[in-house]
């Protein structure tokens, strides 16, 4: 997972490795620098899975190689 913008601030990384079959339980399986912060984002965010945008967090992850956490930025 890369994280981008507020996203990178909350978790406090760029990016990191997880093994999980959706991606919530991707998201919920990221251990964050400001977890309260990181769980709200998460609500607002949009992601990339492979490059396909989703908000659906029932998404499957199994064979996904890259999944972008991009939070809502400035103007859009």
């Amino acid at each position: 997972m890369r994280f981008f913008a507020a996203a990178r601030a909350a978790v406090g990384q760029d990016e990191t490795t997880v093994d999980a079959a959706t991606l919530d339980a991707a998201l919920r399986s990221v251990t964050a620098a400001d977890p309260d912060r990181w769980t709200a984002l998460q609500e607002r965010c949009s992601y990339l899975v492979d490059g396909v945008t989703t908000r659906d967090r029932s998404t499957a992850l199994d064979g996904v190689a890259t999944v972008d956490v991009m939070p809502p930025f400035a103007g859009g």
